[in-house]
């Protein structure tokens, strides 16, 4: 079974979603990462062992095949996670799901986590690769501190940044995408950014040189939507860290996988929630950095694992 559609969310939105699988499989959701990255494609479907889920997929509010796009006049107005957590949750009634499990890679891994800590009632288990919460630390070291082994590079950043005197380098990339009187200032904050982003995931195993988003379209919805998040903590519900509610989400099963070689998210941050999540397992693959063949696999048979074993 496939099927497709876009979902009115309010506020103007429309949400685009994709279902395959069998229809009495295990429901789950897959969230992808950026924030605005967008599916991409099909190939997360292959993250779920076959016959086994009912896999729905999303883009994001203001990315991929959703409208409008996060570039649009006042698009921005009201992105936020609580925001993200309703669309999902008007995809789920619209499918007819009353529970599902829950998986995603970098951004969509926090996105994940905020979802389970809404609605932990809705939640099988858990699937995270590449495992970010968007905390403040996590944010101040890819955007400052991974600066310390990228020092060149670093320096033209924060120069391209033009930042005013006390704010934050993301604080000012965040400004100045989400401006749209001045196109050519807009587009030259995303290049920088994207380059900023090229660098700093060079030394993972899987790099290949070039820019992270070819598109230019695309590069400034993804680099508006990202500062937008990340100048914001992850503009996460009422403002709380995701570390300061595990307790929500302990007694949910979930697959933690992170790449050692993971040098713009180090895996401290998966350490950390394992160690307060006490139904969770962490995998650390050694060989790889922000995801990978390896990580996939890893993640693949997890997700069956605690998917089964939940039931």
């Amino acid at each position: 079974m496939q099927r497709s559609g876009a979902l009115d969310v309010g506020e103007g939105h429309r949400i685009h979603w994709e279902a395959s699988g069998r229809a009495d499989a295990i429901p789950a959701i897959w969230l992808h990462g950026g924030p605005g990255s967008g599916l991409g494609g099909t190939g997360y479907r292959n993250l779920f062992v076959e016959d086994r889920f009912l896999v729905v997929g999303v883009d994001q509010r203001g990315c991929g095949r959703s409208r409008p796009l996060a570039t649009d006049p006042g698009a921005l107005d009201g992105q936020d996670a609580a925001a993200l957590i309703r669309d999902l949750e008007v995809v789920r009634e619209h499918l007819g799901i009353e529970r599902w499990v829950v998986a995603g890679a970098s951004w969509g891994s926090t996105l994940a986590l905020v979802y389970a800590q809404e609605h932990p009632e809705r939640v099988i288990a858990i699937g995270l690769v590449a495992v970010t919460s968007t905390s403040r630390d996590e944010v101040d070291w890819i955007t400052e501190g991974v600066g310390v082994i990228f020092p060149e590079a670093w320096e033209r950043f924060e120069a391209a940044s033009l930042r005013r005197p006390g704010e934050r380098v993301v604080a000012a990339y965040a400004r100045r995408l989400a401006a749209t009187d001045d196109p050519a200032d807009r587009a030259a904050a995303a290049e920088a950014w994207d380059d900023w982003e090229s660098t700093h995931v060079s030394l993972d195993p899987a790099w290949r040189p070039g820019p992270m988003v070819e598109d230019p379209a695309e590069r400034l919805v993804v680099a508006a939507l990202v500062t937008r998040y990340w100048a914001g903590d992850g503009l996460l519900p009422g403002g709380v860290p995701i570390a300061e509610r595990m307790e929500r989400i302990a007694a949910i099963p979930a697959v933690l996988v992170h790449g050692r070689r993971d040098i713009s998210g180090p895996v401290g941050t998966a350490w950390a929630l394992h160690r307060a999540w006490p139904a969770s397992e962490l995998i650390v693959i050694e060989e790889e950095g922000h995801g990978g063949p390896a990580s996939s696999a890893a993640l693949r048979q997890g997700l069956l694992r605690v998917a089964q074993g939940s039931g």
